[in-house]
């Protein structure tokens, strides 16, 4: 099978298309015949700077649609799953693959309504966004929020669910112009680029601060983050893409009453698989009810899988990308 192969850390130039061994899969297991696999940050820290690679070489790809090819002992027992089934699955990478293999406790069975295409752009996209907002964010009616990565391929359906939820304003933070246009028309209410984001969030929340404020960024904007929250405030945090030492707040940060909270759904999918799969059904059904729109923006054949990285590294593109193997 071709598959995308790393043996050293680096650039996207590392990314190297090979044939391989078809995988099988073990117990507990499922491999699928892929036909898109989407691409995300991590992948991209991954081949750069080994985040989670256990030993080299490895196989990125972290989410991927197709149709189960082979099932491993006790999953149709335990699953239900079986072979010709359409998925989506999480894996633990090797999605950027002809076939691949993930638990079957993180693959998730389609609705006949949903293409193969969309599904692609599940796994990690809704999920997060859903937990980030409910689960732990705790969005009430008439909350104000404000999503870092406005844009990007969470910070599209966060716009969505966020509006779903019934937040009272929906503000979203970007890095160029270009794509502030981009996220307007996604849905958001007011948004603001770079730097500028305090003091917009203070000016368009008449100074009382956001209710529930969501960043994958760290470092330096989580800190700024922290002075625009309204008194009761939450901030989640997500990601750490600039790449900072981890931070740190204590009370003195969050006096008078606000709060911090973390998610990470690769932690989820292996600490508490069973509250991923119920995170996901719930995500899942809004996608297939025709309420989010997880606004895919362009699709690259496998070998071209280096192009896609360099694309998102620019920071010039907006919404999700996905690789294309069979396709529909």
């Amino acid at each position: 099978m071709r598959a995308i192969v790393v043996e050293e850390f680096g650039g996207p130039e590392v990314l190297r298309l090979a044939e391989l061994p078809v995988p099988e899969p073990g117990p507990g297991e499922v491999s699928i015949d892929v036909a898109y696999a989407g691409v995300n940050f991590a992948e991209l820290k991954a081949r750069s700077v080994g985040y989670r690679v256990e030993s080299l070489p490895f196989q990125p790809g972290l989410e991927v649609a197709g149709v189960i090819r082979a099932v491993g002992a006790g999953v149709a027992e335990s699953h239900g799953l079986h072979p010709g089934q359409r998925v989506a699955a999480l894996t633990r990478f090797g999605g950027y693959a002809e076939v691949a293999v993930a638990e079957a406790d993180t693959v998730f069975a389609l609705p006949d309504d949903v293409a193969l295409r969309t599904g692609a752009a599940l796994p990690t996209v809704l999920p997060t966004a859903h937990a980030l907002l409910h689960e732990i964010g705790r969005l009430r009616v008439g909350d104000s929020v404000l999503v870092h990565g406005a844009a990007g391929g969470i910070g599209g359906v966060l716009g969505q669910l966020a509006k779903l939820g019934g937040a009272g304003q929906v503000l979203g933070v970007v890095s160029t112009e270009a794509k502030a246009e981009y996220a307007r028309k996604a849905g958001y209410d007011e948004v603001f680029v770079g730097a500028e984001f305090a003091a917009g969030a203070q000016r368009a929340t008449g100074d009382r601060g956001v209710d529930l404020l969501l960043d994958p960024i760290g470092g330096a904007t989580l800190r700024t983050g922290l002075t625009v929250l309204s008194p009761f405030g939450r901030l989640v945090s997500f990601g750490n893409a600039d790449g900072e030492a981890p931070w740190q707040a204590g009370v003195p940060d969050l006096a008078p009453g606000r709060s911090i909270g973390a998610m990470s759904i690769l932690e989820l999918s292996q600490q508490h698989p069973a509250e991923l799969r119920a995170l996901a059904e719930r995500a899942f059904a809004l996608v297939a009810g025709g309420a989010v729109d997880p606004l895919i923006t362009a699709e690259h054949p496998l070998e071209e899988a280096a192009e896609v990285h360099r694309l998102i590294e620019s920071r010039t593109t907006t919404g999700k990308f996905l690789l294309r193997l069979a396709g529909e």
